[in-house]
């Protein structure tokens, strides 16, 4: 099931989004004032951004400095439909990212888990058996280099 495509971004939205992609801890005052609007019309379309599903404001962490061990990206290889397998693993609590994708996987999906056993049950117990499911490969982070989320807004 897609979501519907949100309408386009105008060129003050766009620039309230870069502003908090560089510190998303910045003020709506601050904002308001480098965009050219009210403290109140940027709180208006920072919420209005987030209820539509454009952009998300979260802390972003490396997980293997609170508390979870393992991470891995799980490549999928299926049959069938494949917007059911990507539904079925995004109500994973442990799944934080899920792509359709072309190439050697039809599915991506990044876990994070507290310890190899973890990782293990997620893999057998929860993954490999949804239907459509023909084989997965389980490539572990070994060390996180780089993770932004400061790409700008076109």
């Amino acid at each position: 099931m897609s979501k519907p495509k949100s309408p386009p971004l105008d060129d003050v939205s766009k620039a309230i989004i870069a502003e908090l992609q560089e510190d998303g801890r910045r003020s709506y005052a601050a904002i308001g004032k480098a965009v050219g609007l009210s403290e109140a019309a940027v709180r208006q379309r920072v919420q209005r951004l987030v209820d539509s599903g454009v952009m998300q404001v979260v802390a972003v962490t490396d997980p293997t400095e609170i508390g979870f061990a393992r991470q891995a990206m799980i490549g999928i290889r299926a049959t069938g439909e494949l917007e059911p397998i990507a539904e079925a693993l995004a109500e994973l609590k442990e799944v934080d990212y899920v792509v359709i994708t072309a190439g050697s996987f039809d599915l991506l999906a990044e876990v994070v888990a507290e310890s190899d056993e973890h990782l293990l049950e997620i893999i057998s117990r929860r993954i490999r058996p949804l239907p459509g499911v023909l084989s997965t490969e389980t490539l572990l982070y070994l060390k996180l280099v780089k993770q932004t989320y400061s790409w700008g807004v076109r």
